[in-house]
């Protein structure tokens, strides 16, 4: 089942394990259950502290299934399925700390967890292919080892397809707590309990008032967030980042192969990489905050923040980036989640079978297309331009394909649906100003992005995209505030440029400083 090498990394792994873990298998006798049994005897057979229990399904649990404990101990861990691809991982930290190893969790949230009061029984629905989907099943197993008021149940969507249709999941991840739908899409630990513990956002509130004013306050968590706190920070000034979420964009990109230096990495893991970074320095960074008004008051910027607390800093970076660009059509946002997405690595495996559109013909929607056939029964494709603007490599990969459709110069109008779920799509031909529906169960949207910069209108100088205005060192229309990445005019939205553009910012808003610290000409003489 694994081949040797990955046996050897696991093997070394499994040795921090320090108490005995029973992982029990329900199983039938399908494939996927002796898949399911045979995965968890090589795991077995690689340490003294795993057994291994087979028991034969009887409809009260599902199938394939296992749990995951130890004895003498309250911990209610499973997975529905086979744990591999992005989901391996989930498992090797689940055995760990089922184990006995400590989840890597910061000492407050872990007292937050053991403080909750309740009964919590989690059910998260994954793909194999969803990149998201891990951080969440993570954080959720982390919480039932630390609390045992807390059970954790991991469902592979693509094996228990009924659930799937009976629960009308058409996004994953997707969590339901106590059988009613908790959350959709990635969440850490500190999410989970900002949305379980209600007074947590309070007091996070009341604790950044008190904080002293930042020489540098970063405003935006993503690659250009986390470089210019960097470069912030090895300047010896105090530095801060304010992020919605630390990752930002990064965290919903499945492979990343054009960091220089770096051949291959994927988006969670990066945007790890770039967390800890700058956890290296003394950088105050503040988590799940959304900024919402920037002003000025003296000598001193203020970032109003959606909590209700203010921030003071001397000069900030604004690096907010930006976020998928949605249709604006009637039925989209009704039906978000209901067949209508965004990331066809993380839902495309729950529309096997089905019928599905890709809306937008550049790299991203043709990339999409190429993926959604291999799963999907018909893919049709609809490009708003009169021909495809996505690499000329890509296209022909797309036209090869069987089960895709093209249409160009066509106008998505509309999202059709009963209600509960996508039924079709209209659109008009642009030549002909011919009207057509076409029936499909699936809608993924790839047509570009649009910046996070609705709260900054008034306030900065904006381009007619939305897009903050800079100057060669990274400075806008306001004095004091710099900005970097995909939410500024700069060209060409590449990770790598937006580190270099974060770099730039920083030593930009460090040379304003010092300027503006400087005496006066006649004050020095």
């Amino acid at each position: 089942m694994l081949d040797d090498g990955l046996k050897a990394q696991l093997k070394a792994y499994l040795e921090k394990v320090v108490r005995p873990i029973t992982a029990r298998a329900y199983t039938d006798l399908s494939p996927k259950s002796k898949e399911m049994v045979a995965l968890l005897k090589d795991v077995a057979g690689l340490t003294d502290k795993i057994t291994v229990e087979t028991v034969a399904g009887d409809g009260s649990v599902r199938t394939p299934s296992f749990t995951l404990n130890s004895p003498g101990t309250d911990i209610d861990v499973a997975f529905a399925g086979i744990p591999l691809g992005h989901e391996f991982t989930s498992l090797v930290l689940a055995l760990l700390q089922v184990g006995g190893h400590p989840p890597r969790i910061e000492e407050a949230e872990v007292a937050q967890v053991k403080a909750l009061d309740g009964a919590f029984r989690f059910e998260t629905y994954f793909s194999l292919s969803c990149q998201n989907c891990p951080d969440v099943v993570q954080a959720l197993n982390a919480l039932a080892v630390l609390n045992p008021k807390i059970s954790h149940v991991a469902i592979d969507g693509a094996l228990f397809q009924e659930e799937v249709a009976d629960r009308q999941i058409m996004s994953v991840p997707s969590v339901f707590l106590n059988g009613e739908l908790f959350a959709q899409g990635r969440m850490d630990v500190a999410q989970v309990l900002a949305k379980l513990d209600t007074g947590a956002v309070a007091r996070a509130a009341e604790r950044l008032k008190t904080l002293d004013p930042f020489d540098v306050l970063v405003v935006g968590g993503g690659p250009a967030g986390a470089a210019a706190a960097v470069y912030a920070a090895r300047k010896g000034i105090r530095t801060g980042v304010v992020a919605e979420r630390f990752g930002g964009q990064v965290l919903d990109t499945m492979s990343i192969e054009n960091i220089i230096s770096v051949p291959h990495t994927e988006g969670p893991a990066y945007a790890a990489a770039l967390e800890a970074h700058v956890k290296e320095y003394p950088v105050e960074v503040m988590n799940l905050q959304t900024a919402t008004k920037l002003s000025r008051t003296g000598e001193f910027l203020h970032v109003t923040l959606e909590s209700g607390a203010t921030l003071k800093a001397r000069s900030v970076i604004l690096s907010t980036g930006a976020r998928w660009r949605q249709m604006g059509v009637p039925g989209e946002a009704e039906y978000r989640n209901k067949g209508v997405a965004y990331c066809p690595h993380c839902d495309g495996p729950l529309f096997k079978g089905k019928r599905t559109a890709v809306i937008g013909g550049g790299n991203s929607g043709v990339e999409a297309a190429i993926d959604l056939a291999g799963i999907v029964a018909q893919v049709t494709l609809i490009e708003f331009d009169t021909k495809l603007r996505a690499d000329a490599v890509l296209q022909r990969k797309l036209k090869s394909l069987p089960n895709v459709t093209v249409i160009l110069n066509a106008k998505t109008t509309e999202v059709l649906g009963d209600g509960a779920r996508v039924t079709g799509l209209s659109y008009e031909d642009r030549a002909s100003g011919e009207k057509h529906t076409l029936p499909l169960e699936g809608i993924f949207v790839q047509i570009g992005l649009v910046p996070n910069t609705e709260w900054l209108k008034g306030t900065v100088e904006l381009s007619p995209r939305g897009e903050i205005i800079t100057g060669g060192h990274g400075d806008t229309s306001m004095e004091g505030v710099f900005a970097a990445g995909d939410c500024t005019t700069v060209p060409y939205k590449q990770i790598v440029i937006a580190v270099g553009e974060g770099a730039k910012a920083s030593l930009g808003a460090f040379d304003y400083l010092i300027r503006a610290s400087a005496p006066a000409e006649s004050e020095a003489a």
